[in-house]
C-alpha cells in the first residue's frame, strides 16, 4: 500500500513539474539574410487516380486521335508547362505502395502489370515514364 502511495506521489510531482516548466517555443525568420534555397523539386503536384483523370484524362496513348505528346494529352502538357510545376507525381497514395519507378522505364512490352494493395492494376500499357515539362 505504501508503494502505491509513493508511486502516485512521484507521478503527481512529475506531472506538476512538467506542466509548469513547459517552454514556449519561438522562431524568427529573417529572409533578408537567408543563405539557402529549398530545392523546387521538393514541391509539386499529385495527379489523383480518380475517375478518368489518368486514363483518357492525362494519358490517352500515343495512337490516340486526341492530340498528344508521347501519349500525354497535348492540352494537358501545355497547361502543365504554363503552371510551371516542378514535379507531377503519379502514382501516389496507396497506388505507390507497390510501385517502383523502374517498373515504368524500358520497353513497354517488358514492363509488369502491377496489382496494388488496394487491388487496382497499374497497367504497363500506359507506358507512363518519367517526363520533364
Amino acid at each position: 500500500m505504501k508503494l502505491k502511495r509513493l508511486i502516485f506521489a512521484i507521478s503527481a510531482i512529475g506531472l506538476l513539474t512538467f506542466s509548469q516548466t513547459s517552454a514556449q517555443n519561438k522562431m524568427n525568420l529573417d529572409f533578408a539574410h537567408a543563405d539557402q534555397t529549398i530545392n523546387k523539386n521538393i514541391y509539386g503536384h499529385f495527379a489523383e487516380h480518380l475517375g478518368r483523370c489518368i486514363y483518357d484524362g492525362i494519358w490517352v496513348g500515343p495512337d490516340s486521335d486526341i492530340p498528344n505528346v508521347n501519349g500525354y494529352r497535348k492540352d494537358i502538357v501545355d497547361a502543365l508547362k504554363e503552371l510551371n510545376i516542378p514535379v507531377l507525381r503519379w502514382p501516389g497514395g496507396c497506388f505507390a505502395d507497390t510501385y517502383h519507378w523502374k517498373d515504368g522505364v524500358g520497353p513497354v512490352e517488358d514492363r509488369p502489370n502491377i496489382k496494388t494493395i488496394s487491388g487496382v492494376v497499374l497497367s504497363k500499357t500506359t507506358a507512363l515514364e518519367p517526363m520533364s515539362f
